[in-house]
């Protein structure tokens, strides 16, 4: 069998180019005879990999120098806790839209740390599928000390493509799972954060985008290796990194500049989820839950119209290398994860087996 396609949506799918790199690296990092895995964090060489990871994550966002880029540890539930103890006071207030499932965590965790956590508004279902409330109905604290969303999740495959205007307060976005996906403009955000387990690189990290303004305002009992002024002070070494992250991570920064940077990746994006849903749109053995206006390019849930067939479906799809497809377990069904690593051609894979599943049981 050729080798599959991973359609995970986390840990999920890493571009050939860099496994196969990593490989020949594993045992003999830059000529060394050791390990990227077992050099100091302090070494030289490592420290010269990670500024240029660094800058090529710089580079392929346009971040400017008044952003500090962390490499921090806990991924992106760690963020959960640490954009409130870090950015708003004990007795601020905070927005939060709810727009699912990683929504509502982010909220949970919030609540620990601040005193009014005032969701805004959130997904709400209409005729045409899941959507999110009309920004002109959201309730905006006056004087939050930030607007957090969540522009892209995973599990329901909802996503919103723009930042209200509506919305003065800082405003924080949980990127997990579009990060890199297409371009964007930093300047907008007050702070990015990102699990990298989608379309940066291994699990058990995270990436912060924070704006200088913000440093400085740790709650008192902020934990010291969650703290932004801290890790931004030690360059993000306050204590040993995940050190193989930061180094695979590195090198799915160089695979991204090589395919043309961001921008092109936006285009591949947008064609392979387009392809993706006209099938399952032209379909009646398949559905799409979510609303056109609203739907992710990352992550394409599917309903088949038979539930009962959904154990033959992905038996089926694991025998042609199709992996990763049952939908995430809060909501059932099917679901595609087609970030960056993903090419257009797993995507035509997909539909080529949609398609000839349907015509077996019609």
């Amino acid at each position: 069998m050729t080798a599959p396609y991973n359609f995970s949506a986390g840990p999920a799918m890493l571009p050939r180019a860099v496994l196969e790199r990593a490989q020949e690296e594993l045992r003999s990092w830059r000529g060394s005879g050791i390990s990227v895995m077992e050099i100091s964090h302090r070494d030289p060489a490592f420290v010269q990999m990670a500024l240029k990871a660094e800058q090529d994550l710089r580079d392929l966002m346009t971040i400017p120098d008044h952003y500090q880029v962390l490499f921090m540890h806990g991924g992106g539930r760690g963020q959960f806790s640490a954009v409130p103890q870090n950015i708003a006071g004990a007795n601020d207030t905070v927005d939060y839209l709810n727009s699912g499932v990683w929504s509502e965590f982010a909220i949970r965790e919030a609540q620990k740390f601040v005193s009014k956590v005032n969701v805004v508004g959130g997904a709400v279902n209409t005729e045409q599928g899941r959507a999110i409330a009309a920004a002109e109905d959201w309730q905006l604290s006056a004087d939050a000390a930030y607007f957090h969303y969540c522009p892209n999740e995973t599990v329901d495959g909802v996503a919103l493509h723009e930042i209200p205007a509506q919305v003065t307060a800082p405003v924080v976005a949980d990127m997990s799972s579009n990060i890199l996906s297409e371009p964007l403009n930093v300047e907008r955000y007050a702070l990015i954060y990102a699990g990298a387990q989608k379309n940066i690189g291994p699990s058990g990290f995270a990436i912060a985008i924070v704006r200088d303004d913000l440093l400085g305002r740790a709650q008192g009992t902020t934990s010291t290796i969650m703290d932004y002024t801290v890790q931004a002070k030690d360059k993000s070494m306050y204590n040993t990194p995940n050190t193989w992250a930061w180094y695979l991570s590195g090198l799915v920064f160089e695979w991204l500049k090589e395919q043309g940077g961001v921008a092109v990746m936006g285009q591949v994006n947008a064609r392979k989820a387009q392809l993706l849903y006209n099938y399952i749109d032209s379909s009646d053995f398949y559905s799409n839950p979510v609303h056109p206006d609203y739907r992710s390019k990352m992550n394409v849930p599917f309903l088949l119209a038979d539930p009962q067939r959904d154990d033959d479906f992905l038996k089926a799809a694991e025998q042609q290398g199709l992996l990763g497809l049952k939908g995430h377990r809060f909501v059932g069904g099917m679901r595609a994860s087609i970030y960056n690593a993903m090419p257009i051609e797993g995507v035509i894979a997909l539909v080529d087996f949609m398609r000839e599943f349907e015509q077996k049981h019609t």
